[in-house]
C-alpha cells in the first residue's frame, strides 16, 4: 500500500507544480502604448459613365394569319443611336373581297348577284363583253343588258392600269434610293 500511496504522493505533487507554474506565468503583465496620428486630404473631381444597352425599335405584331380575311399585315421598323421608329399595317387585297363576296352570293343561290359582283373588275367586264353574255344591269340580262350598258356608259367599271417589268424596276429603284439616301442620312452626327 506504501508504494501505491507513494505514487499518489508523486502525481499530486506534480499536478501542484503544474498550476504553480500556470499561475505564476498568468500574472505576467504586458503593457503596450501605441500612438497614431492621421491627416487626409482629399480633393477629387469625379466622372461618372453610365453604359447603357442602345434604346431599340421593336416591330409591332399584325397578325393577319387567318385564311379567311383578305388582308397582309406589313410591318417595319428603323433604329440610329439617337432615335427609333417602328410602325405596321394591314393591306387589305380588294380582289380577295370581291371573289369572296361572289363566292358566298353564289352559295346563297344568287348567281346573278355573283356574277354582277365580279362585272365590278374591268377585266371580267370586257370579258364577259367578249364572250356574248354581257354583265347584268339592275336586273336586266343578255340584250336588254347591253342595251342598258350602252346608255349608261358612266357606271362601266374603271379600265385596269396594266405594270409592266420596267415599272417595277424602275419604282423599286427609286425606293433602294431612298432607303440608302435615309440611312446615310441617320449616320451623319
Amino acid at each position: 500500500m506504501l508504494k501505491d500511496g507513494g505514487k499518489m504522493n508523486k502525481v499530486i505533487l506534480s499536478m501542484i507544480l503544474c498550476l504553480a507554474g500556470s499561475i505564476a506565468i498568468a500574472q505576467t503583465t504586458v503593457t503596450t502604448t501605441s500612438t497614431s496620428s492621421n491627416n487626409v486630404n482629399t480633393d477629387a473631381k469625379t466622372k461618372t459613365i453610365v453604359l447603357s444597352p442602345p434604346p431599340s425599335a421593336i416591330t409591332p405584331s399584325i397578325n393577319a394569319t387567318n385564311s379567311d380575311i383578305c388582308t397582309t399585315g406589313m410591318a417595319g421598323a428603323v433604329q440610329t443611336q439617337i432615335i427609333g421608329i417602328s410602325a405596321g399595317t394591314t393591306i387589305v387585297d380588294e380582289n380577295c373581297e370581291q371573289l369572296k363576296i361572289s363566292k358566298t352570293l353564289y352559295d346563297m343561290g344568287m348567281k346573278v348577284a355573283a356574277v354582277s359582283v365580279l362585272c365590278q373588275d374591268r377585266r371580267v367586264y370586257d370579258a364577259m363583253e367578249m364572250a356574248g353574255t354581257p354583265c347584268p344591269f339592275k336586273g336586266k340580262l343578255g340584250d336588254e343588258a347591253k342595251e342598258a350598258w350602252k346608255k349608261n356608259v358612266r357606271f362601266k367599271p374603271q379600265p385596269v392600269e396594266r405594270i409592266d417589268a420596267a415599272d417595277v424596276t424602275d419604282n423599286a429603284t427609286k425606293v433602294g434610293a431612298g432607303l440608302i439616301g435615309l440611312a446615310l442620312l441617320f449616320l451623319i452626327k
